[in-house]
């Protein structure tokens, strides 16, 4: 099977069960948090009120799904993945990739060294006899150019930084 394949009706079916399972804790929670009643009282209420509590457990899932799926696009690049490879695997364009993941590939300057730890990306690059970095760590924080010195410290504090803001 080719990236670009649909899973057999079988494996889809599999998939929606699973994320039906996931998803009902999800939403009686928020519920709950909503009508200040117990979540085994999820399915007490409005029809209305009941699939309006499912549909926002949609969203935050939706929401971490693209969130994961940002995560994969740049750790795929950051194992030399390219913009064209991202797009054939999401079914669009090397431009529709670059647009959807802007970051996911990186195009380090001369003498620049990409970090990857705790889940985020750091990258050191030269600058003036002194070293630049910057980061966007695993929950998504992003962190202005900072210099330093030497190579060395300026890993230190990359990663310092991404350790922190590790999920």
């Amino acid at each position: 099977m080719t990236f670009s394949e649909k899973l057999p009706a079988e494996d889809l079916t599999g998939l929606e069960t699973a994320l039906h399972e996931a998803l009902n804790p999800l939403a009686a929670a928020l519920r709950a948090r909503t009508t200040g009643q117990p979540e085994e009282h999820m399915w007490h209420g409005e029809p209305v009120d009941i699939a309006l509590s499912v549909l926002a457990a949609w969203k935050v899932v939706d929401q971490e799904v693209k969130r994961l799926t940002a995560v994969a696009a740049g750790t795929a690049g950051s194992y030399g993945a390219s913009y064209e490879q991202l797009g054939a695997v999401w079914g669009i364009t090397r431009q529709g990739a670059r647009k959807k993941w802007p970051d996911a590939v990186s195009r380090p300057a001369p003498g620049a060294t990409a970090l990857d730890l705790f889940g985020g990306r750091a990258e050191l690059t030269p600058a003036d006899g002194a070293w630049t970095w910057a980061a966007t760590a695993a929950d998504g924080t992003r962190s202005d150019a900072a210099a330093a010195p030497t190579k060395e410290e300026a890993a230190a504090l990359a990663g310092a930084f991404l350790k922190e803001h590790a999920r």
